[in-house]
């Protein structure tokens, strides 16, 4: 499948969809229909709305949309976000917060490149603005990165979050969600042998794949059954030319949405069925619950084809991490180097993706920290995305990180209001 040919009719595919729900839409909309009352037109007319929308999001990278924040003054202060590392596969971004002292907690937190974009986590960023200075990681869809950048492996996405921690400099305090988290513990503990006065204070590790075989997913299942060639052939596709990348070889973000939606398939169809009535019913809104959620959800970017095959080979199947043998240009990252950086894991009880025990597995690894520098939180109840985006998140989850960030930093800030415009 690594051909242009491929990755252009897959593009085809999606675009003919989103074109026939715009037809539907219009065709409905046709004056002489409203001369008789016919629930049939206005569910073509509600298929078509809800079907064009989604298709079009698939190509969109959302936006931010975080335009002002509630401080502890009760002023609301307009946020600017800036670009403080530029570079060719993310961007290190700065959410200042005009006219408000700088926070003394300092936050760089690591959104995932598994599909979605880092707006992912607006919530959660939203949820941590007004008490600190908050830092993001910007992953760049591959399909726009040109040929001539280079190849970004698991070892290149090391480099680049040691890179933005020296810039962020050694009061830091580091979050990691999901996806990133064996790597971010990877790329603390470079800096430990590296750059001793570049770690951050804290490193708190969301829902990660630390262990994998630790508690089996069908995540993890996945990666066992098929072989390496397997998935380089079915799953890798070539940019083709309407795109910057092109000629990149890249794991297509709608090939992972479709991985995504079968896993829930019963789930998200009725979703969509439910959407098409409220929206026939005239209940629906621009940005009611369901809009709010999928517009997100179905925003997907490609992924380099050589990040996401290590990924596999040597986080899944191999167990670098797991097994502390993870090597990055040629050395080998010994985690038991951290002796100064706290760590603390925080793993959902109904997580389906990396399960109870994948990312405490982390702790066991740190053998040069001492007992009282470790933590764990197993939250009851909650799955994959509440832990650091939903319910659990914010009244529970936030409330401990926050707790753990100041008992590592010897600072107590006070916190602030979280409401956000």
């Amino acid at each position: 499948m690594r051909y242009m040919a491929t990755y252009d009719l897959m593009e085809t595919v999606r675009n003919t969809n989103q074109w026939m729900g715009a037809t539907a839409r219009t065709a409905a909309s046709y004056p002489a229909f409203a001369l008789f009352s016919n629930p049939a037109i206005q569910w073509m007319s509600a298929w078509g709305e809800v079907a064009e929308r989604s298709f079009e999001r698939m190509t969109a990278k959302p936006d931010w949309g975080i335009r002002s924040i509630t401080c502890a003054d009760g002023k609301d202060h307009i946020v600017n976000i800036e670009t403080m590392v530029k570079r060719p596969f993310a961007n290190l971004l700065h959410f200042n917060v005009t006219d408000r002292a700088e926070q003394p907690r300092k936050v760089l937190l690591v959104a995932p490149m598994s599909g979605h974009y880092a707006t992912l986590l607006r919530s959660t960023v939203i949820s941590l603005i007004p008490d600190c200075e908050v830092y993001v990681t910007d992953w760049h869809n591959a399909r726009d990165v040109p040929v001539s950048a280079g190849k970004f492996d698991i070892e290149d996405y090391t480099l680049y979050l040691v890179e933005f921690m020296r810039h962020l400099g050694p009061d830091t305090h580091v979050i990691a969600v999901c996806q990133p988290a064996p790597l971010t513990l990877a790329a603390t503990a470079y800096l430990a042998e590296e750059d001793p006065d570049a770690q951050p204070r804290s490193l708190t590790l969301i829902g990660g794949p630390i262990d994998p075989d630790a508690t089996p997913t069908d995540v993890t299942d996945f990666g066992r059954r098929v072989t390496m060639g397997q998935l380089e052939e079915t799953a890798i596709q070539r940019v083709g030319y309407s795109w910057p990348g092109v000629g990149r070889l890249v794991y297509p973000g709608l090939l992972q949405l479709t991985s995504f939606i079968s896993m829930n398939l019963d789930r998200h169809s009725q979703a969509f069925s439910d959407q098409i009535m409220r929206v026939a019913r005239g209940e629906a809104s621009d940005h009611d619950a369901h809009n709010r959620f999928y517009d997100e959800y179905l925003a997907v970017m490609d992924m380099p084809a050589e990040f996401y095959l290590s990924t596999v080979e040597r986080i899944f199947k191999n167990g670098e991490i797991a097994k502390n043998e993870f090597v990055v240009n040629g050395k080998h990252v010994d985690i038991g180097k951290i002796t100064k950086v706290a760590v603390k894991t925080v793993e959902g009880a109904n997580d389906d993706i990396s399960a109870p025990g994948q990312c405490v597995a982390a702790l066991a690894l740190c053998t040069g920290l001492p007992d009282s520098m470790k933590g764990n939180h197993l939250e009851p109840g909650a799955g994959h995305y509440g832990i650091f985006a939903g319910k659990s998140w914010r009244n529970n989850i936030r409330p401990l990180v926050l707790e753990f960030i100041d008992e590592n930093s010897g600072k107590k800030p006070k916190a602030a209001n979280t409401n956000a415009a």
